[in-house]
């Protein structure tokens, strides 16, 4: 039996189409890490400047700014 081109290239996407959306989602979940881990190297680095500087934590500013 043959099979139509047209017909033939919408299986094989219909074949590819798992594969290649759980690529895309595993290439965005490290997009997220890698950004959700700078952010904390960063938020750890302001913390200790205002440590030096004897300031209160970030997460504290934050908190009290929240309940204003």
């Amino acid at each position: 039996m043959l099979v139509p081109p047209q017909l033939g290239h919408l299986a094989g996407a219909v074949r590819r189409w798992p594969v290649e959306s759980q690529q895309g989602s595993r290439r965005n979940a490290m997009v997220a890490s890698t950004a959700l881990a700078q952010r904390r190297a960063e938020l750890a680095d302001v913390e200790e400047f205002l440590a030096a500087l004897g300031r209160p934590p970030v997460r504290e500013v934050a908190r009290s700014a929240a309940h204003r």
